[in-house]
């Protein structure tokens, strides 16, 4: 059958169409996404305001005709932390509803780790042992451990590219001062959830998703996308090393000319490689693999698991 994820996050919303089938490895056809960045459309009280939420409306319908053009028989509508901590997200999520018949899952940050690291561990299989799978998304960093389809230890912390560069890193490019005390931040948050993760021994295995994590590999001299999912691409903590500095003295319209980094994103580029140093460094990983799978996948797999054979 053919299925559509429909993924509301802080950063864009993306429908991505797959033809899958119990008992087979699901096979992208289509991907329609939009930049909506909701998580810079929140007002002074942590609302979405009026024209957010329009614009969400008018994206998913979008959305909508695009998953019918492609033939998709069933979507699978989801939204992650920026509706989720919206103080009007009840409010949201009706209208959404009432406008465009879509009825949003709001996962929470435990849910969006967990379907992650499915995605990570049927795409790497079992015999990588245990994994540790990080995630940096536009409003949280998912991080998930564990030897089974369902991990031992998952926490989703709020520590996205996106909400970290609005919330921390004004300037462009940003102040020197700014960067210290966003770094502080972030090391401070991770490290009270070393010790969860710790305690079950360490991973025979790192992976990381997310459009941050490849980004960085890609700059720090990892294949291009376009030389397809089955090239290994890693990241090592020494060569992030060498490269947060840089990025955190170039403009967003610098960091945009790098490799494999998209102008939409290259203005939270920085916030994202602190946060991925800190982590890499306070888990003791020398180096990860990029897995081209993520939560949207995990959302598909969750699915077929459920259909009958």
């Amino acid at each position: 059958m053919r299925l559509g994820v429909l993924d509301v996050g802080s950063n864009t919303v993306h429908l991505l169409v797959m033809d899958a089938h119990p008992g087979a490895r699901p096979l992208p056809a289509h991907s329609h996404k939009a930049e909506l960045r909701l998580a810079e459309l929140l007002d002074g009280h942590g609302a979405i305001g009026p024209d957010g939420v329009d614009r969400l409306i008018a994206t998913v319908r979008e959305a909508l005709e695009a998953a019918e053009d492609k033939g998709v028989e069933e979507v699978l509508p989801f939204a992650t932390s920026a509706v989720r901590e919206a103080s009007n997200a009840d409010e949201v999520l009706a209208r959404v509803a009432e406008e465009t018949g879509v009825r949003l899952q709001v996962l929470s940050g435990a849910d969006e780790a967990r379907l992650t690291f499915l995605a990570a561990r049927r795409w790497f299989g079992w015999s990588r042992g245990k994994l540790l799978v990080l995630d940096i998304g536009g409003g949280s960093l998912e991080i998930a451990y564990g030897m089974d389809e369902e991990p031992d230890a998952a926490v989703s912390l709020p520590l996205g590219a996106g909400r970290l560069t609005g919330a921390w890193l004004p300037g462009d490019p940003p102040d020197p001062a700014d960067v210290r005390a966003l770094r502080r931040h972030v090391r401070a948050e991770i490290a009270r959830s070393v010790g969860d993760f710790s305690r079950h021994g360490a991973p025979d295995h790192v992976v990381a998703t997310s459009k941050t994590f490849k980004q960085l590999a890609r700059i720090t001299g990892a294949a291009r996308s376009a030389e397809g999912p089955y090239v290994e691409r890693r990241l090592t903590r020494r060569a992030l090393e060498e490269w947060v500095p840089k990025l955190a003295t170039m403009s967003t319209q610098e960091r945009a000319q790098l490799p494999g980094v998209s102008e939409g994103r290259a203005g939270q580029l920085t916030a994202g490689a602190l946060v991925a140093e800190a982590a890499m460094d306070l888990f003791g990983v020398d180096q990860l693999e990029i897995c081209p799978w993520a939560l949207r996948e995990g959302v598909i797999l969750r699915r077929l698991d459920h259909l009958p054979t």
